[in-house]
């Protein structure tokens, strides 16, 4: 991807894979790789380039007709006057209000309402069982978590099985809105130590038993942990010890990516973009979307989801969706805050409007790249894998259609 490694400006240009309507280019691209792949892939190996034409079509009958840009819209580079109402595709918690420009991202599967609001009943009763976000109860229930979820699962209808990734996910921001951006003590120095308590939940540590009851007292105290074994304990229920040992691992993953935040906070210094993209590599949306076959009801072939090649396109993914959230939590966060627009405008001089249009232009890179890389692996590898191929992309598409609609990003709940 010539357009991430500075080999090329940043901007709109030629698409680095073909689009859902050109599914010819796409089968024409897919052999050739596709008899490199069968040899790393576990699995059947007889689906031929069939199947990945089979996806193509899938992604046909999905919507991806980018939502009409507002009318006068800002020209490239240009502040763009904001939303009085703060309803829309708006960024920016003061001074000059910028539009996050159509992106390149599936349109939900399903929309069930009922379901939606069924889960976010149980999932805020859950949070206040547990402990987190006390005495911001209503304002949590206003962001609508159950509607994410049921949006980015469209393969089950069971309100239980979307509560299980929900608790998951809810538990991962909490540690933004307990610990980094919001809570009693945002302190960056204490980042290193929260972190490590919390992989000592996700991945049980093992202690004297002198030492570990003082553990376990914090533990008690500390409600983002209590969060973190609870919605673990849950996973256990529907998922393999392997599915949950691939959460555990991605938390910890997770956590490396906080520590950098935390060094960027307490010293200061404001990283380079290729450091931030790094960084959002690492702290992304792929600890969510590794639930996608537990909840689903199947498991994912262990020697697939850990081929290197299935491995970059997934990770790929969950950093295309937190690039989306960068876009849209620009109206939560403050205008000196750490995301990708504020960097690059920092970095290329540049407008704020035209540096999130750069952003967005990052996102959709990537996205056709996944989208690519998916129809090429669905052909290679087995029913499973191309399942959760199908099952990642409609997890963008739901989590777009939450940002793009969720009171956390949009009116007055956000502050």
């Amino acid at each position: 991807m010539n357009r991430l490694n500075g080999a090329a400006p940043l901007g709109a240009g030629t698409p680095t894979a073909p689009r859902p309507d050109d599914p010819a280019a796409a089968a024409e691209a897919a052999p050739a790789v596709v008899d490199a792949l069968r040899d790393l892939l576990a699995g059947p190996t007889g689906l031929g380039t069939s199947a990945a034409r089979l996806f193509r079509t899938e992604l046909l009958h999905v919507d991806l007709t980018p939502p009409a840009p507002p009318a006068a819209g800002p020209a490239p580079g240009q502040p763009a006057e904001g939303h009085s109402d703060g309803s829309g595709d708006s960024s920016g918690a003061s001074g000059p209000t910028v539009r996050v420009p159509p992106l390149y991202c599936p349109d939900a599967e399903r929309d069930d309402p009922a379901l939606g609001e069924e889960v976010n009943k149980r999932l805020v009763e859950w949070a206040e069982e547990v402990g987190i976000f006390r005495g911001r109860l209503e304002r949590l229930r206003s962001h609508n978590f159950g509607r994410l979820f049921m949006l980015a699962h469209p393969d089950t209808d069971d309100p239980e099985r979307i509560l299980t990734a929900a608790r998951c996910g809810l538990s991962e921001w909490a540690v933004d809105d307990h610990w980094v951006d919001e809570g009693e003590d945002t302190t960056p120095e204490l980042i290193g130590t929260r972190m490590a308590l919390a992989h000592a939940v996700v991945d049980p540590v093992r202690l004297p038993a002198r030492y570990l009851a003082q553990f376990e007292n914090i533990v008690r105290k500390e409600p983002v942990l209590r969060a973190f074994r609870s919605c673990l304990d849950h996973l256990a229920r529907i998922a393999s010890p392997t599915q949950v040992a691939r959460l555990r691992h991605e938390l910890a993953v997770m956590f490396v990516g906080y520590n950098q935040e935390g060094e960027w906070r307490s010293s200061g210094r404001r990283p380079a973009v290729w450091e931030y993209l790094l960084h959002r590599y690492e702290n992304a949306f792929y600890p969510c979307m590794v639930l996608i076959d537990p909840v689903g009801g199947y498991e994912l072939p262990a020697a697939e989801f850990a081929d290197a090649r299935v491995r970059r396109t997934y990770l790929y993914a969950g950093t295309a969706n937190v690039l989306l959230n960068d876009l849209y939590s620009m109206t939560k966060e403050d205008p000196t805050d750490t995301n990708l627009p504020n960097l690059i405008a920092a970095e290329d001089n540049c407008s704020l409007q035209e540096a999130v249009n750069r952003a967005a232009c990052i996102h959709d890179e990537l996205m056709h790249t996944v989208e690519a890389e998916c129809a090429v692996l669905s052909a290679a590898g087995s029913p499973e894998l191309r399942r959760y191929l199908a099952g990642l992309w409609a997890w963008m598409g739901g989590s777009k259609e939450w940002h793009a609609t969720s009171p956390r990003y949009h009116g007055a709940s956000t502050q």
